[in-house]
């Protein structure tokens, strides 16, 4: 059943990143991605938000916060999750690995993203 409340809520999630992503468009144009950067910070904050208040809010049960957690901000944003392990290991005093796990994210993302451009470039892929 959980499954089912995960699917529903990337659903919600991602057609809500579209739009925010095509308002962002008609309003500001293409020359900075300002609609990813919107989903991302807001992803991040209510991320960080629903973990703090799962931990006391009797209100929030673990269907509604897998639901909104891997559900509907795993389908507003792909950044709020990492973002939100990243503070973790420096909240719980532990910045060499946060380091660690941004740079890895960072650099690893990067290379895995040139790669993948160019392999798809390659005769025979397309």
């Amino acid at each position: 059943m959980k499954l089912l409340w995960v699917c529903i809520g990337g659903a919600i999630g991602s057609g809500a990143r579209f739009l925010v992503t095509t308002w962002s468009l008609s309003r500001y144009g293409s020359a900075f991605p300002y609609g990813t950067l919107a989903v991302n910070v807001v992803g991040s904050f209510l991320l960080a938000l629903l973990f703090q208040l799962s931990r006391s809010a009797t209100w929030l049960g673990p269907t509604l916060q897998v639901a909104l957690g891997a559900g509907f901000l795993g389908g507003f944003t792909t950044y709020s999750t990492f973002n939100l392990e990243l503070v973790q290991y420096v909240h719980n005093g532990q910045p060499r690995l946060a380091a660690l796990y941004g740079t890895a994210t960072l650099v690893g993302c990067l290379c895995a993203g040139f790669v993948g451009m160019h392999l798809g470039r390659l005769p025979g892929s397309r």
